[in-house]
């Protein structure tokens, strides 16, 4: 069952009559033909769609990035990628599921590129969720991000990375087992690669614990993601006091792909369904495997060198007002 946000109710009401009538036409209680009468409420429910997303605001777009039924890590891996061979813990403490990752093949036209891919998993259910810790990970998951990186560069592997996350876990055992210190050394890992890394933010990126996953030479971003140094409700709690500022708050930020692009922080935005990509993860997954595998071939064969002043030029010049 669709699940509709607030903005989208007016949608939501005539897709409930395509859906009665349907069911109308499959009973075989009624005789009559329903066809062009579907036909014409789907054309007006498509262009009610597509007017609604063409203009989004900030805080919608972030309502969208956090849809239940956005596609998440395990999406992605089951259709844009295959082989999928999961590795698990960090060598020092356990095994973080909110931080998955392991060897890929990448989906392409001429047969596949070979990855390390690397992402968070908020999970699709309750249980799921609360597996995932919601795609909030600890020091333990970043640590296991930085073995598997520098797994990768021992078998001369791309890394590809899938961001969606509030932001790192805040809970006391995080911070007592160095989760600072681990987003920092993530993030290191990321720039000091000597193979070429492409990151996604595919739904949320919230601070520090989406940029430790996401600094690398290409940085490319769902076109209803955001990324965020915090969430607006946060913003909002500290600028007004009071989280029902969110809006305002979102739109100050800057947090949408379209902004982060004209302002450098991003390099591409990647197209989804009409709708969202919770409307058809497939082809969101297909879409964004090809975006990831175009950028794979513009970074083949260039140098550690090479690659890694990309990276830290690519980060300098953010904010730069030359």
């Amino acid at each position: 069952m669709t699940s509709y946000l607030e903005f989208e109710k007016p949608l939501a009401e005539l897709e409930r009559r395509i859906g009665e009538l349907r069911a109308a036409a499959d009973s075989d209680e009624v005789a009559i033909d329903i066809d062009a009468e579907v036909a014409r409420l789907e054309r007006k429910a498509s262009g009610q769609l597509a007017s609604i997303y063409k203009s989004l605001t900030p805080w919608q777009k972030t309502q969208v990035a956090r849809h239940p039924s956005r596609p998440h890590f395990g999406d992605y891996v089951a259709h844009a990628f295959t082989d999928f061979i999961p590795l698990g813990g960090d060598r020092a403490f356990g095994d973080d599921q909110a931080i998955l990752g392991g060897f890929a093949t990448l989906d392409t036209p001429d047969g596949g590129v070979k990855v390390m891919l690397i992402g968070h998993e908020k999970g699709n259910d309750t249980q799921s969720r609360l597996k995932h810790n919601f795609g909030m990970g600890k020091p333990e998951g970043y640590r296991k991000a930085i073995r598997l990186m520098e797994l990768a560069g021992r078998f001369g592997l791309p890394v590809v990375t899938l961001v969606d996350t509030s932001g790192a876990f805040p809970g006391v055992e995080a911070e007592e087992r160095g989760q600072a210190e681990a987003i920092a050394r993530a993030t290191e890992a990321c720039l000091n690669l000597s193979v070429p890394m492409v990151a996604a933010i595919v739904g949320e990126g919230g601070s520090g614990g989406a940029v430790a996953l996401a600094s690398a030479e290409r940085v490319l971003m769902m076109e209803h993601a955001v990324y965020s140094v915090i969430s607006p409700e946060g913003c909002a709690s500290i600028l007004w006091r009071t989280a029902e500022k969110a809006p305002e708050a979102a739109e100050a930020m800057k947090v949408t792909a379209q902004d982060l692009k004209r302002l450098g922080v991003i390099d591409r935005i990647v197209d989804e369904p009409l709708g969202g990509a919770h409307r058809d993860p497939v082809l969101a997954a297909k879409s964004l495997g090809r975006a990831i595998g175009e950028e794979l071939i513009s970074l083949a064969g260039k140098t550690p060198d090479v690659l890694r002043d990309a990276r830290a030029n690519r980060f300098i010049a953010i904010g730069s007002l030359a």
